[in-house]
């Protein structure tokens, strides 16, 4: 059982003691440091927070504790409910609120959950932010309102048609041109709020919807991350209904990833490669993705005359680096897609828009799409954690052993060699070191992975 405090939010396994996972009383404190912070940081007489949840088990209990929070340090509360991350971080702006919360574990399986934290522009906090928030809950200096001045909550249902709306408005959404296509997508929802959420946007793009895993009821039907291991049933469904293509998401709704017609994954990586493809044949610009994503968004965007640059992993470093650079697309390997012209969040709902905009135009099937991008192949592995183990110096000692190769040493270490590279790097989400590597084939890249897995097994025991 485990509580992890990451520029990633709050995150834990649900019950077990208090301090060691995410129990109420850890939820009623960190909702607290997070009230008091938002009253310090934006001095005002009235405060208001947009709240929204995925569909876990946990989510109502979850979601009750942090609103009845808010209220008690005099904090207004709009109840979104039933949500997704994306759909949180618009309403916040079109609030006017100063800030969000939303609770999920995104692609943890269901006993976690998490609160995810926005400030007054629906973005998430930065590690400054984060640490004052993690200080505070550990003062006994939380002043908490009066009974003449506590918050209200008022309930807000339309956010997703609202966001859905502000998805179909962006310029380059082809909206006659996807109704014109007539395509036929199963979308796998995995019994979150993307089962919620997908299928209204499809419908109002004209598109034919076969739904499976959609009810958002929290029983995960598999396990929730993306990859093409849990996703057996999305590709025969896609074989059986002879769809265009497959579209799977997270419980939050936040990362995306496309499956061919002929139920092979489109790759992950390749849901950024391919919205980036679009956005920059019609706005040519400068591209940003982390450290741990696929080179080919780097060739995509120099065959546009751009510039491509790598962040350090999560979400907020990606944004930063992103407003910096002035990109016109941006996000995350994992099937996060960030839209400046819609807002600096990772954004299924765009990408999907995206996508299905370029498919539209190019006349072309989901399969042939990928084959017009570079092939690479990734490898994503990962090391428990054990207590007393020194993740520092185990990557100190890599770095010490490659230090003639070409370095990054702002998230981890990351060795780019010629024709491949590898990142390794504990992670913001789960007690793991992750290993991820890439390369011109699938068992080069599993090869150099099981090659740094040994490399830090043997450090480890020295």
């Amino acid at each position: 059982m485990t509580l992890i405090k990451s520029i990633s939010g709050i995150r834990g396994t649900i019950g077990g003691q208090v301090g060691d996972n995410l129990t109420p009383i850890d939820a009623v404190k960190f909702a607290s440091a997070y009230g008091v912070w938002l009253k310090e940081n934006r001095k005002k007489e009235n405060y208001k927070v947009v709240v929204g949840r995925d569909a876990r088990i946990s989510g109502k209990m979850m979601q009750n504790l942090v609103m009845n929070t808010l209220i008690g340090l005099g904090i207004d509360v709009v109840d979104l409910g039933l949500s997704t991350t994306p759909t949180v971080e618009v309403a916040v702006t079109l609030e006017h609120a100063d800030g969000g919360i939303i609770l999920t574990a995104s692609h943890n399986p269901k006993q976690w959950n998490a609160l995810k934290l926005l400030n007054e522009k629906g973005e998430f906090l930065d590690a400054i932010e984060g640490e004052k928030i993690l200080n505070i809950a550990e003062s006994d200096t939380m002043n908490f309102a009066e009974v003449d001045d506590l918050g209200k909550i008022t309930k807000n249902k339309a956010y997703i048609d609202l966001h859905i709306i502000e998805v179909l408005d962006l310029d380059l959404v082809n909206v006659n041109s996807i109704e014109e296509g007539k395509f036929k997508v199963v979308v796998d929802g995995v019994n979150s709020t993307g089962g919620i959420a997908i299928p209204l946007l499809l419908e109002r793009l004209g598109v034919e919807v076969v739904k499976l895993y959609c009810e958002p009821n929290g029983e995960f039907p598999h396990n929730p991350e993306p990859l093409k291991e849990h996703l057996t049933d999305l590709s025969e469904e896609v074989k059986k209904h002879n769809a265009d293509f497959g579209i799977v998401v997270d419980p939050d709704v936040d990362r995306l990833a496309f499956m061919d017609e002929n139920g092979n994954m489109f790759g992950e990586e390749y849901t950024l490669v391919a919205c980036a493809d679009y956005v920059l044949s019609k706005t040519p610009g400068n591209t940003v993705s982390n450290m741990s994503s696929t080179r080919a968004l780097r060739d995509v965007t120099e065959k546009y005359g751009g510039t491509y640059e790598a962040s350090a992993v999560g979400e907020v470093n990606v944004v930063n680096l992103m407003k910096k650079n002035k990109v016109v697309i941006g996000g995350e390997g994992n099937g996060g897609i960030i839209y400046p012209d819609s807002h600096y969040g990772r954004d299924a709902l765009v990408g999907v828009a995206l996508f299905l905009s370029l498919l539209a135009e190019r006349q072309m099937s989901v399969s042939a799409l990928r084959a017009t991008y570079p092939d690479y192949f990734m490898s994503k592995k990962k090391i428990q954690l054990t207590p007393g183990l020194d993740v520092d110096g185990i990557l100190k000692e890599i770095e010490t052993r490659y230090q003639n190769e070409q370095l990054t040493t702002i998230d981890g270490v990351k060795i780019d060699f010629a024709e491949s590279w590898a990142h390794l790097r504990k992670s913001n989400t789960e007690p793991i070191i992750r290993i991820y590597t890439e390369a011109k084939s699938q068992n080069e890249a599993d090869t150099l992975a099981d090659k740094f897995i040994e490399e830090i097994g043997a450090i480890a025991k020295l």
